[in-house]
């Protein structure tokens, strides 16, 4: 549960950081995948706490964002935008959780 909340709350920050670049069109993509993320993992994290019926058929789902996201992010790093850095490492941790959790 943890790494959903922190996927989500590192998702926000990253968007908005990249919002911040002179470059904003190229890091469009980026942007959009963090806030997938960052939303998808919020729900995920809502509903797995409440012990709702449909937290686990997101978690599928949300692994699959995650990890698209991190794949994103990666793309940014060598450009010293250690905020994707840190995103897609938290993208990573909350994808093995969510697949963990699903088991």
């Amino acid at each position: 549960m943890v790494a959903l909340s922190n996927c989500a709350s590192e998702c926000n920050h990253c968007a908005t950081a990249c919002l911040d670049e002179q470059d904003v069109k190229n890091l469009a993509q980026c942007i959009k995948l963090t806030i997938d993320c960052a939303d998808i993992c919020a729900l995920t994290a809502s509903l797995i706490a409440r012990g709702s019926q449909h937290g686990k058929h997101l978690l599928k789902e949300c692994t699959e964002v995650c990890n698209a996201c991190a794949d994103e992010c990666e793309k940014h790093t060598q450009m010293r935008m250690e905020y994707c850095k840190t995103c897609a490492a938290a993208c990573r941790e909350c994808a093995e959780e969510c697949i963990k959790m699903a088991a």
